[in-house]
Order: C-alpha cells, then sequence, then structure tokens
C-alpha cells in the first residue's frame, strides 16, 4: 500500500464505519480466548493491535511500510518492521496471529501463510480476513495495492497449505456488498475517504446489524477465517 493510503487509514479508522466495524469484529473473535502474546501482521497504524492490548494481550504490531510503522509508534505501540514472508520471530512463540486485509497485498500469499503457522505455539489461533470476490476488483484494489481478491476456496486452499486447520470461515460485509458493487464499478481510485457523519453512522448500523442476521454464508465484500495450527 503507497504511503498515502496508509496515513490516509490511520487518519480515518479512529471512526470510519468500516474499520469501527471491523474492530467490533476482532472483539468479538476473541473473546473466550485466554490472553498471551499475540502479532498483528500488516498493522498500518495499529488499529487492531490496540484492540488487543486493551484485552490483555502483550500484542506488537508488525508492519512492513516505514509510513504505517512510524504511526504505530508514534501512538505508543510496540512495532517491528516486518515482512510477512520472512516473520522475524522463533517458531511457536505466539498464542495469536491477527491479519487483517494482508495476504492479499502478497504475490507469494502461501510463504506468508507458512509464517504465520511457523510462528504459531501448537494450538495457537490465527484469525486472516482477506478481500471477497473477484468480481469486485476494481481501481480501489489497484490503488491500495492487492495482488487479488479471494474466494472461500482460494483462502482455505491457501491456509491449508501452511497446515493450518479451519475452525470456519465467514463472509462480511454482506449486506453493503449491492452498494460496493456498484460503487466500485464506478471508482477511478481508492474508495477510502471521510463521509458525513450521518452517512457514516448509517452504514455502520447497516453492517453492525450483520452480528444478528444469519448471512455470513452469502457473498460479502470480505471473508474472515478462523484457523488453528494442530
Amino acid at each position: 500500500m503507497e504511503a498515502t493510503e496508509i496515513r490516509k487509514l490511520a487518519t480515518l479508522e479512529d471512526t470510519h464505519w468500516w474499520y469501527a466495524e471491523r474492530r467490533a469484529v476482532l472483539t468479538r473473535e476473541i473473546d473466550g480466548i485466554t490472553p498471551g502474546v499475540a502479532i498483528d501482521i500488516g498493522a498500518a497504524g495499529g488499529g487492531n493491535t490496540r484492540v488487543l492490548r486493551a484485552h490483555g494481550w502483550r500484542a506488537t504490531a508488525l508492519e512492513y511500510s516505514p509510513d504505517g510503522a512510524e504511526v504505530a509508534r508514534d501512538r505508543g505501540i510496540p512495532v517491528i518492521r516486518a515482512d510477512g514472508r520472512a516473520l522475524p520471530l522463533a517458531s511457536g512463540s505466539v498464542d495469536l496471529v491477527i491479519a487483517f486485509d494482508v495476504l492479499e497485498h502478497i504475490a507469494d500469499d502461501k510463504a506468508a501463510a507458512g509464517e504465520i503457522a511457523r510462528v504459531l505455539r501448537p494450538g495457537g489461533i490465527a484469525l486472516v480476513a482477506v478481500p471477497a470476490d473477484p468480481r469486485l476488483w476494481s481501481a480501489h484494489d489497484e490503488a491500495v495495492g492487492h495482488v487479488r481478491r479471494y474466494t472461500r476456496e482460494t483462502l482455505t486452499a491457501t491456509l491449508a497449505s501452511a497446515g493450518l486447520t479451519l475452525e470456519r470461515v465467514r463472509s462480511w460485509n454482506v449486506l453493503l456488498r449491492p452498494i460496493a458493487a456498484w460503487r466500485r464499478k464506478r471508482s477511478t481510485g481508492s474508495d477510502l475517504d471521510r463521509l458525513p457523519a450521518v452517512v457514516n453512522l448509517g452504514l455502520r448500523a447497516i453492517v453492525a446489524a450483520e452480528r444478528y442476521l444469519p448471512v455470513d454464508r452469502l457473498s460479502g465484500v470480505s471473508l474472515i477465517a478462523r484457523v488453528r495450527r494442530p
């Protein structure tokens, strides 16, 4: 992702509906897991790392770009510059790995999945989120440095190639998929933009409704997988 996009993300992530609800998703996913050592791969400004630390995890942000690492460091978040294909961590040293919207940026995503498996302790958990549905490919994907969008089959195959055991995979941002598809067809760049407060609140309410509706098997804008190292 380009430096300008990372800076824009860091500015927006505290209030933008998409990032706010994604933090809520992460909070629900870690509920019931005993806190330990965690890493947030591709952390950018560290929004998700802050969620982990707030819930008792000894969490470190891992970020490839110098701009993202600088933003996280300025926020007081422990950060390590790192390539997802070669994590500077000992094997079996981590209880939880978060890799939200990372694999799609890496040409050799199987190498990155292999590194996630390597650093996890036996029984450790990884939460992986990726953009879904190649039919949604647009100028937005190119602007933020995506290499691909995933299907359930390609995501699960990538994670299985690393020897990780799939516990579940579900769609997210399902209700807004028609709007996303319409907008992406007309986009000429990234759709990371500040929105009017009432629009932001309305979109947050719509995507939050997915917490209570049985829609996670339908086509969405993202996929979220939970896997475990045997």
